[in-house]
C-alpha cells in the first residue's frame, strides 16, 4: 500500500507492473497485476494467485479490493489498473467487475494495461452495465 494522492494514472501502472511480479500462476502461467487508487488517494495492489483446485483462484483485481477493504477502505475506488503480458490486454473477469462493483461507482475508471503500458480506459458503468450493486438491497 502506498499514499498519494496523484490522480496521474501511470502511478497506477507502474504499481501493477511491480505486483505482477509476484504472481503466483503455474497452471495458466498469465501472471497479472493490479492497482487501485481509492477516493483518499490510497493505492492498494494486487497479483493473481492460483491453487491446484482452481476455485481457490484469486485474481489480481480481488486481492488489491481485498486488501484495500482489510485496510479500511474509506470512500469508493476511483481508478484501477489491470496489467497482463499480452499485447491486447485482458479486462477484468466478471467475478472481479461484481466485486468492484460493490466498491467502486459507475464513473471508476478502468485501465488495461501491457508491459509497455496502458492501452485502453472504460468506466465501470462502460465495461459492466446494470451491474448489481448494494442499493438492490436496500
Amino acid at each position: 500500500m502506498r499514499n498519494r494522492k496523484s490522480l496521474d494514472p501511470d502511478v497506477l501502472f507502474r504499481e501493477a507492473k511491480k505486483a505482477q511480479k509476484n504472481a503466483h500462476a503455474p497452471y495458466s502461467k498469465h501472471k497479472i497485476g493490479a492497482a487501485l487508487r481509492t477516493a483518499n488517494g490510497r493505492i492498494f495492489s494486487g497479483c493473481n494467485v492460483e491453487n491446484a483446485s482452481y476455485g481457490g483462484t484469486v485474481c489480481a483485481e480481488r486481492v488489491a479490493v481485498f486488501k484495500a477493504v482489510s485496510e479500511g477502505l474509506k470512500g469508493p475506488i476511483t481508478d484501477i489498473c489491470v496489467i497482463s503480458s499480452q499485447k491486447d490486454p485482458w479486462p477484468p473477469c466478471g467475478f472481479c467487475r461484481q466485486v468492484l462493483a460493490e466498491f467502486a461507482t459507475e464513473n471508476t475508471r478502468i485501465f488495461l494495461a501491457n508491459p509497455r503500458g496502458i492501452t485502453k480506459m472504460f468506466t465501470l458503468g462502460e465495461l459492466f452495465p446494470e451491474s448489481f450493486t448494494p442499493t438492490h438491497l436496500k
